[in-house]
């Protein structure tokens, strides 16, 4: 079993920053990749990062692109999320999820929640005007 908690959530005023951080415990295996999703208020989960093993190969949803950073730490086995520029459209409860003994995975495959093993309970995040 592998555990995932993300921390770091929290109410933030429109152009702010947040990091959001998930953090791996448990059988993850040799290699694991790991995407971030968010769900607003009735809507749908969506796609918003993934991160390869390596961390050498990286996508983000459109939306998100130039404002938001995913970085991980193997050695601490965490991931972290650097949101900048938020604005009102960023407010979601944010999960990360992932997939064990994988070294990376295609752009298609990294935005769909089925292909993850494991997810995040969630961290609550809200951006006022």
């Amino acid at each position: 079993q592998v555990q995932l908690v993300e921390s770091g959530g929290g109410l933030v005023q429109t152009g702010g920053s947040l990091r959001l951080s998930c953090a791996a415990s448990g059988r993850t295996g040799i290699s694991y990749v790991v995407g971030w999703f968010r769900q607003a208020p009735g809507k749908e989960r969506e796609f918003v990062a993934y991160i390869s093993w390596s961390g050498a190969t990286t996508y983000y949803t459109d939306s998100v692109k130039g404002r938001f950073t995913i970085s991980r730490d193997n050695a601490k086995n965490t991931v972290d999320l650097q949101m900048n520029s938020l604005n009102s459209e960023d407010t979601a409860v944010y999960y990360c999820a992932l997939k064990t003994q994988t070294l990376r995975v295609s752009w298609a495959d990294s935005r769909r929640p089925q292909m993850y093993d494991y997810w995040g309970q969630g961290t609550q995040v809200t951006v006022s005007s």
